[in-house]
């Protein structure tokens, strides 16, 4: 896999608001983790693919004006680490484990804090 096209394609899904885009890359038993999470579902860990879904859903509506722009590609064995800002200039990193499909099925978000 080419981190750096996957990079690419994950940026144009999050940056077009097109859930189908950014949920085709994730498996059906797909483990999400992020704190951001727990303001909109309750919890930090997303179990599944139709809960991830639905937790995305709900950020993009909350947040319109989302857009993500890729900083650096970190490759590494069956997995990347694409770090990012976000539309409020946050530096973020999104760490994606992939298996022998080039699906991925575990992966994790990690911001910056807003004071630096």
């Amino acid at each position: 896999m080419n981190g750096k096209v996957f990079a690419q394609a994950w940026e144009r899904g999050w940056n077009s608001h097109d859930i189908d885009a950014i949920m085709s890359h994730y498996r059906d038993d797909i483990v999400f983790r992020s704190a951001k999470a727990i303001a909109v579902v309750g919890r930090g860990e997303i179990h599944g693919r139709q809960a991830l879904r639905a937790y995305w859903s709900a950020a993009l509506q909350r947040q319109p004006d989302l857009t993500f722009t890729v900083q650096d590609v970190f490759e590494g064995h069956e997995m990347l680490v694409i770090s990012y800002h976000n539309h409020r200039g946050i530096l973020a990193a999104e760490t994606l484990h992939f298996d022998a499909d080039g699906m991925v099925y575990l992966a994790s978000a990690c911001h910056r804090p807003a004071d630096g």
